[in-house]
């Protein structure tokens, strides 16, 4: 039977896959977005209902919950809110939500918290377990399914081992790889998920979920390393690594960011394996069982080898877009804005420079002075920053609000316009706009870097960078323009 079910967290890791199965499944789903425009270039968008606002806004919450049968509550800190009040923050949205859905009759909340090692929680897992504790005193029966790393293509925690084990040969590593953890492949914490909705009125209670595999983080490695061919990395587990000490090592050698880096790197601290026996009492294993961790690798690694990455860590962890309107005048806000453009014509027809337009970032690069891009990006690593390294979700095909590298796709005309706003550490705020214009036979190629400087700072920055713009943007545009002729010829098989 079709039911109306709400959901928080739509367009993140989770949601934005749990969304489709339950449409699949014939269920009418309605989803809370900041700005609707994010959802529009997803699949499912045409088949939900959007409810414009956020956990902030009661009249929002209000409505996503009046007359829906299950709420799904995925959100959560990680990465988004790293520092500051995030904890308060936090405790005001459990505490919204918990209302409206009470008050709307719903007969279900689920929850997907972190599994909980019973001492000295980080306080991302603190502020997890205290939202769990709010949704399960809603008076609406709660589930709060508490999973520990989940394993799939994008997600953080793969990720995480993906890199440090394709890069380190011999890694030093804090004794917490020696902890024991219990991953849950994402296909199975999908399937928990959208059984949960189905428990018994009277089920209000926390049920740990994980996957058949109880590991370190060091065997998880040696693992992923077989799966994926190569020769697993010597681990030096060295007692003098604190876990901040930790943090800044996987921000430098992945692409996870130093914010989302330091509550991945706290809940390690401990044992974090299943300790509720009776969870299969109410939501029994899925059918043809739990996926193992090495098959759990396996499928990621498909899914990105074909380049089939529904959603990632990077897409949810950012501001919704699009955000600020691109500056379009000197006098812009009362703002000083810096411009870069250039204009370069190919015989390329529209659709061949759009393809390559399209294409560009993650493996394919940035087609102007790599070293220049890569020194670039480590400086934006050192200070924190998502740096170079977050590639894209779709080798192909970007969607409005993607993660491109450093960069956030903002405006998305296809066949037409690409727009990026910058989320490396500057001082000031910077776009990208890359267009095609159909002209005499061929096409005319727009590229604008934008920058508007935040203070002296900015101004001495953009000083700074202006040496490098003769090579580094004269010879994207150069390059960008010459792919395009060659995927032309290749095309009429010149």
């Amino acid at each position: 039977m079709s039911r109306i079910i709400a959901v928080t967290g739509a367009t993140g890791y989770i949601g934005g896959r749990l969304v489709p199965r339950l449409l699949a499944a014939g269920q009418q789903v309605r989803v809370l977005v900041r700005n609707p425009a994010k959802l529009r270039d997803v699949p499912w968008r045409d088949d939900v209902e959007a409810v414009t606002g956020s956990l902030e806004d009661p009249d929002a919450v209000r409505a996503l919950c009046d007359g829906a049968d299950v709420v799904y509550y995925l959100v959560h800190s990680m990465g988004a809110r790293a520092n500051g009040d995030f904890g308060e923050k936090e405790r005001a949205g459990a505490t919204a939500l918990a209302q409206a859905a009470a008050a709307g009759g719903v007969s279900r909340i689920v929850y997907l918290s972190g599994l909980n090692p019973g001492a000295k929680l980080s306080r991302h897992l603190k502020s997890r377990s205290e939202v769990g504790r709010i949704l399960l005193d809603s008076g609406a029966p709660t589930a709060v399914l508490q999973a520990g790393l989940v394993i799939g293509s994008g997600s953080a925690s793969f990720e995480m081992v993906r890199h440090l084990t394709d890069v380190l040969p011999v890694m030093p590593a804090p004794r917490w790889v020696l902890n024991r953890v219990q991953p849950i492949a994402v296909r199975d914490a999908l399937d928990y998920l959208e059984r949960a909705a189905d428990l018994p009125r009277e089920v209000n209670r926390t049920l740990d979920i994980g996957g058949p595999d109880v590991l370190t983080y060091g065997e998880m490695m040696r693992r992923y390393a077989l799966v994926a061919g190569m020769r697993a990395p010597l681990i030096l587990p060295l007692p003098v690594l604190t876990p901040w000490l930790a943090a800044q090592w996987v921000n430098l050698v992945t692409p996870i960011p130093r914010a989302l880096a330091i509550p991945l790197v706290e809940s390690l601290q401990n044992d974090c394996v299943v300790r509720d026996a009776d969870t299969a009492d109410f939501l029994p294993p899925p059918a043809g069982g739990l996926t193992s961790y090495e098959r759990a690798v396996e499928l990621a690694l498909a899914k990105i080898a074909r380049g089939e990455v529904e959603t990632t860590w990077a897409g949810s962890t950012a501001v919704d877009a699009p955000s600020d309107p691109l500056p379009s005048d000197p006098n812009w806000a009362g703002s000083r804005v810096f411009t870069d453009s250039r204009t370069q014509f190919t015989t390329a027809p529209p659709d061949d420079l759009w393809e390559v337009i399209q294409g560009i970032g993650g493996e394919n690069g940035w087609y102007s002075f790599p070293l220049a891009w890569a020194v670039r990006g480590w400086i934006d690593k050192l200070a924190g920053g998502v740096g170079l390294r977050r590639g894209r979700r779709d080798p192909r095909r970007l969607q409005l609000g993607d993660a491109l590298d450093w960069w956030r796709v903002e405006a998305l005309e296809p066949g037409r316009l690409l727009r990026l706003r910058a989320e490396m550490r500057v001082p000031g705020r910077a776009w990208l706009e890359l267009s095609v214009v159909p002209r005499g036979g061929g096409s005319l190629y727009f590229q604008r870097a934008v920058f508007v400087p935040r203070g002296l700072a900015g101004r001495l920055y953009w000083a700074a960078v202006l040496p490098f713009h003769g090579v580094v943007f004269k010879g994207m545009a150069a390059r960008i323009t010459a792919a395009a002729a060659a995927v032309k010829a290749h095309r009429i098989g010149v």
